[in-house]
């Protein structure tokens, strides 16, 4: 909506069509004088931010009351009332991963992935590998440091303790074995019956994955905070590569339904994932209010927004597809198993590209 003064000349100036009223027909172009005040400018904009807040909200509630509603209203072309199911996708999944990465850091997953302290018997195998020499690449100094952090039985002792002292540290290949450089690796291959060599892709990796011991060799705390880093930044790509795959289920689920295409499944998947991105983000707003006051009733909601998101798939799949009960349970876990291994092959696909380009 514009409020400057509408010109008296009929022609549009963005593509010359003869104008009927205040707005082109062809391109939608508002005819207005060119020339508007700063006052005007500030106008437009805050009615611009207002408008799509206004929308915005107003489509969220409706999303979030009537599951499945909105992909109606889409399908049968009922669509300037609300938010571009696109534009609302944009805007909520860049809100979602702002929160996301400010309160998911790389130092809290390696902690995750070695949050067992070790036992005696653990700290006491560790000692016997020193004495044994298991640790021939770590010099006397640092075996030392080793021994005196294993012996301080007053703290808790986790690996990321140990690793930084480590100078052996090695990923093994997928053959099971670890490598020290690429040469060992080509004349170990090269002493092998041909059909017992490795073939390119296992190959590729086992060569990455020794360039990559003889980079972090001497800090592998780095590896994983590379890893890890390289992994979480990939999240956004990955769960929008699988949107499509996840309306290319629901179109196999529902295939004798000729009247919907495939981008209406899509449509279906974004509002979905919406909703997906908003329960996630209370989720998030519950645990840190959790953290803070420790109030059990944060916990309840917590809960209750979890299993929010199975029940919001279902009752939505049974208003957009029309089916009954017993049709749409059974299609609902056919579609959650079969996310759950086309989300387990992409995880694995951008694991290997994030340790690739490390």
């Amino acid at each position: 909506m514009s409020h400057t003064p509408e010109r008296k000349e009929k022609d549009c100036l963005n593509c010359g069509t003869l104008v009927q009223g205040k707005y082109c027909h062809k391109c939608g172009q508002a005819n207005v004088v060119p020339k508007e005040s700063f006052w005007a400018m500030l106008t437009h904009f805050v009615y611009d931010i207002t408008h799509f807040d206004g929308k915005f909200f107003e489509t969220v509630r409706i999303l979030l009351q009537k599951p499945g509603f909105l992909s109606q209203e889409y399908v049968k072309g009922k669509r300037a009332s609300y938010l571009n199911p696109i534009r609302m996708y944009v805007f909520t999944s860049a809100f979602f991963f702002l929160v996301f990465f400010s309160i998911n850091k790389t130092d809290t997953y390696i902690r995750a992935i070695n949050n067992q302290p070790y036992t005696q018997a653990a700290r006491d195998s560790v000692l016997q590998k020193i004495d044994e020499g298991d640790y021939r690449g770590t010099d006397s100094a640092l075996l030392q440091r080793m021994r005196l952090l294993i012996a301080d039985t007053s703290k808790p002792l986790f690996d990321t303790d140990l690793m930084p002292l480590q100078t052996d540290f090695a990923i093994t290949a997928m053959n099971g074995r670890s490598y020290r450089t690429l040469d060992e690796y080509d004349s170990v291959q090269n002493s092998l019956a041909k059909n017992d060599r490795d073939g390119w892709l296992s190959g590729l990796w086992n060569k990455r994955v020794i360039q990559i011991n003889q980079k972090y060799r001497n800090d592998p705390t780095m590896s994983w905070r590379k890893v890890i880093d390289v992994l979480l930044h990939q999240l956004p790509y990955l769960l929008f590569l699988s949107l499509p795959f996840f309306a290319l289920l629901l179109k196999w689920l529902y295939y004798r339904r000729k009247d919907l295409y495939f981008a209406d499944h899509g449509i279906f998947t974004i509002h979905h994932y919406i909703v997906s991105f908003i329960l996630f983000l209370l989720i998030f707003l519950w645990s840190k209010l959790q953290d803070w006051t420790n109030w059990w009733l944060w916990d309840l909601l917590n809960i209750v927004s979890f299993f929010a998101l199975p029940v919001y798939l279902y009752k939505a799949m049974r208003r957009f597809y029309g089916q009954g009960r017993g049709k749409t349970i059974l299609k609902f876990v056919l579609l959650n198993l079969a996310a759950l291994l086309v989300i387990t092959l992409l995880f694995t696909v951008f694991t290997i590209f994030s340790v690739m380009n490390l």
